[in-house]
């Protein structure tokens, strides 16, 4: 009796994926807020590198950082709107001091400066990387759980079916 009164109330709602990763998006910030960090130095390093003044290379890094959360947001990625401006700030807030007082001190051994570029944009690249490819699973394991949750779903509205047929049958 009570499994017939549950299977003709239940109805399905949507299912709600919540990542548990580290990777996840936070609503302010998150450890994406790392490689946006490390985005900024990067910027820093190669605008001062490729010889560009204050005015300019501030305007450049600013359309770079915004350009790049617009482009997260064509391809859908789902971020908060705190989040995403969040991301430009923190990439600002990285690219203002390394470009007026560490790109200086590093211009004076240019080997040692290409070296921390290097390895800045390095660490920055793995960092999205490692974040894409976790990204990448998490969105694939929702589909997975979305499958089974839609194919149980089925389940339970044919055996519905099948016992409401029995008893009007009877």
């Amino acid at each position: 009796m009570r499994d017939r009164a549950i299977s003709s109330t239940y109805t399905p709602r949507a299912i709600v994926f919540e990542r548990t990763d580290i990777w996840r998006e936070g609503k302010w910030l998150d450890l994406w807020s790392v490689v946006h960090f490390l985005s900024g130095v990067s910027v820093a390093l190669g605008l001062a590198l490729l010889g560009f003044g204050m005015p300019a290379a501030f305007v450049i890094s600013f359309l770079m950082l915004v350009a790049y959360e617009m482009w997260e947001a064509m391809v859908k990625i789902e971020e908060t709107p705190q989040n995403r401006v969040m991301d430009v700030v923190v990439g600002m807030m990285s690219f203002a001091p390394t470009f007026l007082y560490f790109t200086p001190i590093l211009s004076g051994d240019m080997y040692l400066y290409i070296v921390v570029f290097g390895i800045v944009l390095a660490v920055n690249i793995a960092l999205a990387t490692f974040g894409w490819l976790a990204s990448h699973k998490a969105a694939v394991l929702e589909e997975k759980v979305r499958t089974e949750y839609e194919q149980r779903i089925e389940k339970l509205r044919a055996r519905r079916a099948r016992k409401r047929a029995r008893r009007l049958a009877r």
